[in-house]
């Protein structure tokens, strides 16, 4: 059994997205059981600023991707966990690990943590090969699909048994109480059903199929809202295509979006279609949300989706076989009512944040997880 009382989330990211949110959940619940609980993170990144709001202690690091070339760093963060008697340290970023790593097993660390959330592969570089075989402890993959992009180049390296599976949760209870049951202007009054689509704009998002859809939609004489909540580089690309299919009444681009549990009361159906997910928690908001999601059969989305019962799955990248499903859903309401009912099950049996750091905090503890996720 491992010791584990002093613990350091290592995260530099400097915007705030989905590794970011884990990260400050999973340090204010370790919190509530007790442990000592540090973020290194970046002074005046969101993460910084939303931990120090939530009283939790935080040192100021960045990492880039040479920064484990720096004698300098090494040193401070050697002192730091020498200091701070760390006996645990969790990543997820693949600079973060690089420089946190050595210097957490050279400081003597007992638990050096990879939480991996890219379903992407993993170099087979010599700096990994080293990372996953003598520096780490633990390989935690967030989802069946980024367990096997882990292995995919390091077969010869890792061994299997030693990458765990362990779904992220959300609070529903947090969840169900930022839900304001007063619909923002922005919904009211808008033709048809409303469809709903949250995520950073960016090509892995495939929000143009979005655009390609909503296109598909008005051509069928279909009524329709489509809002597409998030910023990011392809803006300017989803505006121009949006103009150039006269879109300016269908789809709505939302930008930034706070208060994404009120988003997700607010649509009727979620759509997701990005290229791939490492574990895609914006499917379970919408299911916790009581609302039907369809998205590609790719990653991690039928981990998540159980296809015709919670949501709808659909291949890649067949958007007559897209539009086809979310037309099938729009005219049925209850339909939508019953798959949102299912989702919103599956949330609680699979998907409870006090459950899933419970299983978190077993593995590093034991060494083992629990079977109570079908996978």
């Amino acid at each position: 059994m491992s010791r584990m009382r002093n613990v350091c989330f290592f995260n530099t990211v400097s915007f705030w997205g989905g590794g970011e949110k884990l990260h400050l959940e999973y340090a204010l619940k370790f919190k509530e059981r007790g442990y000592h609980i540090c973020l290194a993170t970046v002074k005046g990144s969101p993460l910084a600023m939303k931990a120090e709001q939530a009283g939790l202690a935080t040192f100021d690091i960045r990492a880039g991707n040479l920064s484990f070339l720096n004698p300098l760093k090494y040193l401070r963060l050697y002192r730091f966990y020498k200091t701070e008697k760390i006996d645990t340290v969790i990543f997820s970023g693949s600079p973060d690990l690089k420089l946190g790593g050595f210097a957490a097993k050279l400081a003597g660390v007992a638990n050096i943590v990879y939480l991996r959330g890219l379903a992407a592969p993993v170099k087979n570089s010599f700096i990994n090969r080293l990372l996953f075989s003598r520096v780490l402890t633990h390989i935690v993959a967030n989802s069946g699909a980024t367990r096997t992009t882990i292995l995919q180049n390091l077969k010869t390296t890792v061994d299997p048994h030693k990458v765990k599976v362990i779904y992220h949760g959300i609070d529903l209870e947090l969840f169900d109480s930022r839900i304001s049951e007063e619909i923002p202007a922005v919904f009211r009054d808008r033709p048809g059903v409303l469809l709903g689509n949250a995520g950073r704009l960016t090509s892995q998002k495939g929000q143009q199929y979005l655009i390609e859809l909503a296109r598909m939609l008005k051509r069928k004489n279909i009524c329709f809202t489509l809002f597409i909540a998030g910023t990011g580089e392809m803006k300017p690309e989803l505006e121009k295509m949006i103009s150039r299919y006269d879109l300016q009444k269908e789809v709505v681009l939302l930008g930034f979006v706070e208060e994404v549990e009120t988003f997700m009361h607010a649509i009727d159906i979620f759509i997701l279609t990005s290229l791939w997910e490492g574990f895609g928690y914006v499917i379970v908001e919408a299911m916790a949300a009581c609302k039907p999601a369809i998205a590609f059969d790719l990653s991690s989305n039928p981990e998540i989706i159980e296809n015709n019962h919670s949501g709808l799955l659909v291949n890649f990248p067949d958007m007559e076989m897209f539009c086809d499903k979310v037309e099938s859903l729009i005219k049925d309401e209850s339909l939508r009512r019953q798959f949102g009912m299912n989702g919103r099950e599956r949330v609680e049996k699979y998907f409870q944040l006090d459950d899933r750091i419970t299983e978190f905090e077993n593995c590093l503890l034991n060494g083992h997880i629990s079977e109570s996720i079908q996978r």
